[in-house]
Parts: C-alpha cells; sequence; structure tokens
C-alpha cells in the first residue's frame, strides 16, 4: 500500500481500541482485523486520546446514517474510503443497496474479511475517477465521507461532489474536513505523519463546496458530543472534553452535513 493507504490503520485502530474497552463504538471486526493485519504504528498514532477521537468520529458518522437510512428506504449508501472500516457490519444496510469505494489495492485486503451480497458490493476505484460513480443506480444517495477530504485537493473535492450530485436523484452527504491551520500544522504534527503523509489540505469556510456543486450546507455537527465523553472515566473525560472536544479542537477538525 502507498503511504495515504497505510493511514487507515489509524482509524482501524482507534476503533479497535474502544471496542476492546467496551466504549463509545461496539467493533468486534475491527478487533479482529487489527489483531491479524494492525500495521505496526508508532507515537502519536498509537495514542489513546486519537483512539478516543477516532471512535467518536466514526460513531457520530454511524449515528447520522442510521437516522438518514430511516428516512429513505429507497436511497443506496456510499461509504467513500471505506478502507477496513466495518460501518457495514455496525448499521447493517436496512434493505439499501449499499456500496464500500476504496482504492483496489484497499479493497483486495477488505476482502479477505468481507464478502458481497446481494446488498453490500465493494467497489474499486480511486474517488476522484468518478467514472465509477455513473455505474450506481440513479436514485437518491445518503453518502459517508469520513477521513478523505484531507486528502484531496479543493478542486478535486468539489469535482466529487459536483459528480454525485450530478448523477443521484438527489444526494446527502456528510463530511469531516481539516482547517486550513490545521493542513499547515499537519507537516510538522500529525499522526498520519507516523505512516509517511505530509501533504494535506483543509478549508475553513464550508460552504466553498457550495460553488460549483449545487449542494447546500445543512449544518455544522459536532465530532465529540458530550454523551460520548461521558463514557470515559472521570480524569480523562475531563482532559478529552477540555483538550479534544474544546475550541482549540474546533479551530483544527470539523464535520459538516450537505444535501442537493
Amino acid at each position: 500500500m502507498n503511504n495515504v493507504n497505510k493511514t487507515l490503520y489509524i482509524p482501524l485502530y482507534g476503533k479497535a481500541y474502544v471496542s476492546q474497552k467496551n466504549i463509545i463504538l461496539r467493533d468486534p471486526k475491527a478487533e479482529l482485523i487489527w489483531k491479524k493485519e494492525g500495521f505496526p504504528l508508532k507515537g502519536k498514532s498509537r495514542s489513546k486520546w486519537l483512539a478516543y477521537y477516532m471512535g467518536m468520529r466514526s460513531a457520530v458518522f454511524d449515528n447520522w446514517l442510521k437516522e438518514e437510512m430511516t428516512k429513505d428506504a429507497e436511497a443506496i449508501i456510499l461509504h467513500i474510503g471505506c478502507g477496513m472500516d466495518s460501518r457495514i457490519d455496525r448499521v447493517g444496510t436496512k434493505g439499501h443497496q449499499w456500496y464500500d469505494v476504496d482504492f483496489p489495492e484497499v479493497i483486495a485486503e477488505r476482502r479477505k474479511y468481507y464478502e458481497e451480497t446481494e446488498f453490500y458490493h465493494m467497489t474499486e476505484s480511486d474517488a476522484r475517477a468518478k467514472e465509477w460513480i455513473c455505474c450506481l443506480p440513479k436514485k437518491s444517495a445518503i453518502v459517508v465521507l469520513e477521513g478523505v477530504s484531507m486528502y484531496l485537493k479543493l478542486p478535486e473535492l468539489q469535482q466529487l461532489l459536483a459528480a454525485m450530485n450530478q448523477h443521484f436523484s438527489s444526494v446527502k452527504i456528510l463530511l469531516d474536513c481539516y482547517t486550513e491551520l490545521s493542513a499547515r500544522v499537519s507537516k510538522y504534527k500529525n499522526p498520519i505523519n507516523d505512516v509517511g503523509v505530509t501533504i494535506v489540505y483543509g478549508l475553513d469556510d464550508p460552504k466553498i463546496l457550495e460553488n460549483g456543486t449545487g449542494l447546500t450546507l445543512v449544518k455544522e455537527h459536532k465530532m465529540t458530543p458530550e454523551h460520548l465523553i461521558d463514557e470515559l472515566d472521570g480524569a480523562e473525560s475531563f482532559i478529552f472534553g477540555h483538550v479534544f472536544g474544546g475550541k482549540l479542537a474546533k479551530r483544527m477538525y470539523r464535520m459538516f452535513e450537505f444535501k442537493s
């Protein structure tokens, strides 16, 4: 795998870690895959604080997806940049057609642990290629774009969002993104540095993603909601809430919902 693909092991470790502690996110598949395939992380990548953050981020995406799936029983589900994430197991298809999308080498690893079904599909593609979108049904879509936007230049991200909006009858998207400050700092201090990644991208004004995409910003979501922070033990809950869930964290990393 190239260095960007290796970053998938950081959230995988985080989800396995919190699942083993029986907090935030229940993810036995992450535990299994990490035990067998875990890339040897070091430094900040193995921080328990980052693990808590990765677990909470995924839980927020999961809960949003579950809610949106109940609103639109006919929508297809797109999980772009799925890595080794077991969202398909945590959420379930509930009768929706579900597509996990990632680079061919990632999907090849993924096939060791997941099998396609009548409702679940794995798509091998660079998300930026856009041709893969044309192969999907032209109906409503619910899209999870977790841990992806920071690896795309702004025009690439806008083109991806525009392509989805043009193809599907309607689309709802939840994505996380670095701020411009975070992208600059990431060159020197970011857990992804531990797997060789130093170039990432950020944005400060989410409304810039409306430009040329036809999408509308719905609202900002909190990645570290209080009810999940409360699952941590006393001192850890206090520290995490003030450092990772406070104003400084919002200056570095944010989550936004868009719709067509």
